[in-house]
């Protein structure tokens, strides 16, 4: 309750989060049934969503309405971000947060992942055809990361036509305004160049749209004019390559190998003396 008495209006922002959500991944949905509103989008993707909360995000703009269809409007993703991101105390009791295991080259590290915002929370529950998930673990952690590291590097989606394209080709003291960045913006610049030179110009694409720009499946199908359920294999294909470049497997250490006959004990001197055993 506010001073005047009223419902506060805070308490609307999760359920406008989770349509903006809806409407960042799907593009656009089509609306049938009254209170709540029933979206389905391509592929089969429904979500419900109240009369009130459709009608909030119309009038801000986040959203527009076509012929029965629901749309995201230019300004969705950023506003979403924005939501996500409050520091007003609120946003921190309503997130869904999860913990992951990100393994890297120094050790494990724990990462909290907000599956509301997340991109990836969906396709995580994803399963193939023998029941494993489509996504492993370490695929997820390393989309994630990639998202942390564009969002620290201080990068916004209008950006996207800009440095995708040249982002892997330049060096650290050339990617955006460097003196203007602070230390942390600047290394997460310079990592967010090494992931995407690992991926690929093939896949480091799709990797972007959907761990950083937030876009659906369906989206990045349509924009980049790919066959239907393509852009999930070319997803799983970039997260596993990034993953491979976070925590890189070791390679085995060459064992040394001496004979000798029964009783020798080699001498150590620095290395290994080799001897050979008596006919």
């Amino acid at each position: 309750m506010n001073k005047t008495g009223k419902p506060s209006a805070i308490p609307a922002r999760k359920p406008l989060a989770a349509l903006l959500r809806f409407l960042a991944t799907a593009g656009e949905a089509e609306v049938s049934g009254e209170d709540p509103l029933l979206l389905v989008a391509a592929g089969g993707r429904q979500a419900t969503a109240a009369v009130s909360v459709v009608a909030q995000a119309l009038s801000l703009g986040l959203a527009i309405r076509d012929a029965g269809r629901l749309k995201a409007s230019p300004e969705t993703r950023s506003h979403l971000r924005r939501l996500m991101a409050g520091a007003d105390g609120y946003l921190d009791q309503h997130r869904d947060v999860a913990e992951r295991t990100l393994v890297t080259v120094a050790g494990r590290e724990r990462v909290s992942v907000n599956q509301l915002e997340s991109p990836l929370a969906a396709l995580s529950r994803l399963k193939d055809k023998a029941g494993a998930p489509f996504l492993p673990e370490p695929a997820i952690a390393a989309g994630e990361r990639l998202a942390r590291d564009f969002t620290r590097a201080g990068l916004q989606p209008r950006l996207t036509m800009s440095w995708e394209p040249r982002l892997a080709g330049r060096n650290g003291g050339e990617l955006g305004q460097a003196r203007d960045l602070s230390d942390t913006a600047v290394a997460a610049r310079g990592r967010l160049q090494q992931a995407i030179a690992a991926m690929g110009p093939e896949l480091s694409g799709v990797a972007l749209d959907v761990c950083c720009f937030m876009k659906g499946l369906e989206t990045v199908e349509r924009e980049r004019q790919w066959p239907v359920r393509s852009a999930k294999l070319m997803l799983r294909a970039a997260l596993m390559a990034l993953s491979r470049h976070y925590a890189p497997e070791g390679k085995p250490r060459p064992r040394s190998h001496a004979w000798g006959a029964e009783g020798y004990r080699p001498e150590m001197s620095g290395c290994l003396d080799r001897q050979a055993a008596p006919d």
